[in-house]
């Protein structure tokens, strides 16, 4: 690992320069002031740790010179405490108080060195998978997939239907970044999240004096993902009143902002999603039919996780890794008890819900090993036994 020490006091300098001469595993190079740092550093460097108090460029400066491109640990006296704590906004994992004692660097770097290799490994293992934002595969995934890699070469659209969780917008995704179209924008937006009154405005976009707090013009998403993808989630909460205007914007391929006589052509794919059964909201007169057949072009469902036994642990090791690098952990593994429990749950809220379930044990698993006890799974069959009654 090559570690990068800025520190200005000559003394504090050699005195870390000798201590970590003792570990041959860090290649160290000390600088005397952050612009030294700025002329030598390079893509060989693994990690910064620097002083916040220097002459010229302090620390806080120093660290948004470097803009996110290194991982950083912030050294700092009592007397720039608060100027640390800011730095943790601009991603600074850790900073440590003076005076400390080499073995609480060395912890702190063997702490970061750790968290680089899982991301390391993650980075080669999502390059080796062809299943780009799949963390595991499975047959009934695989077949969803076949499609979805026919349907992204073309500009079909596309209906992704299947329960809540189960990654929709990860397909919708995966159609975007296997298409002519993946060096454009992927824009999406959830029905469900927006209020009624919001929808179209947010879509088509408005003009100024469109309407009361309507002081600038604005672009909607199907501008803003010209030349690319729109995906559309949730198309089942749209309100009826819009659906007609989606249905003129798709087949005339333009839109016309809120407060404006005239369309602007656009250029764009449409992926739309739901988890609501639209051939029942057509017969409640909730859904236009004739947006339905436009929309469904390709329909795809997407299996729920409960059909997917063979992505569980691969999914639940990819979130526990990811989880680990979040909150700081050092990495954690599942017991061999864990792994039949994660197996054997039924998972009603699908992918979304066995990500909560790792998540929550990261943070509340004391040892390197996630227990039984810490899924809680017994709890979530307890209620899904009582909604069930």
């Amino acid at each position: 690992m090559k570690i990068a020490i800025v520190e200005d006091d000559i003394n504090m300098r050699k005195s870390l320069e000798i201590a970590m001469s003792d570990y041959k595993e860090f290649e160290v190079k000390t600088f005397k002031n952050a612009k030294d740092a700025l002329k030598s550093l390079d893509a060989t460097f693994d990690l910064i740790i620097t002083d916040i108090n220097m002459p010229g460029m302090d620390g806080i400066e120093f660290v948004k010179t470097l803009g996110g491109k290194f991982e950083v640990i912030i050294m700092t006296g009592n007397a720039t405490l608060q100027r640390a704590i800011e730095s943790i906004h601009l991603g600074v994992k850790d900073f440590l108080l003076k005076p400390f004692d080499v073995d609480t660097l060395i912890a702190a770097i063997k702490r970061e060195d750790k968290i680089q290799k899982v991301k390391k490994n993650a980075a080669k293992e999502s390059k080796k998978s062809d299943f780009g934002g799949f963390y595991g595969t499975s047959k009934p995934l695989e077949d969803a997939l076949k499609i979805a890699t026919k349907a992204a070469k073309t500009d079909a659209t596309v209906l992704l239907l299947g329960q809540s969780g189960v990654g929709k917008e990860v397909f919708a995704s995966y159609i975007h970044n296997h298409s002519p179209r993946a060096a454009r924008p992927f824009v999406a937006i959830n029905m469900a999240a927006i209020p009624d009154n919001l929808i179209e405005s947010e879509l088509f976009g408005f003009e100024k004096g469109a309407f009361t707090d309507a002081t600038e013009a604005k672009a909607g998403q199907f501008e803003l993902a010209e030349g690319g993808t729109l995906f559309l989630d949730e198309i089942g909460e749209m309100p009826y009143g819009v659906q007609a205007k989606l249905l003129r914007s798709l087949q005339e391929k333009e839109v016309r902002r809120l407060g404006s006589a005239k369309g602007i052509k656009t250029d764009i794919r449409v992926i739309a999603a739901t988890n609501a059964n639209l051939m029942q909201k057509i017969k409640d007169g909730s859904f236009r039919e004739d947006l339905y057949y436009r929309l469904n072009t390709i329909p795809i469902t997407i299996p729920p996780l409960s059909e997917r036994k063979d992505e569980i642990l691969a999914i639940a090791q990819k979130v526990l890794e990811q989880n680990c690098v979040k909150y700081g952990f050092e990495l954690k593994r599942f017991s061999e008890e864990s792994q039949e429990r994660l197996l054997a749950y039924n998972w009603p809220g699908n992918i979304r819900e066995l990500i909560s379930v790792v998540e929550r044990a990261v943070i509340l698993s004391d040892n390197d090993e996630i227990t039984p006890h810490e899924l809680l799974l017994e709890l979530r069959s307890g209620v899904n036994s009582d909604k069930n009654r």
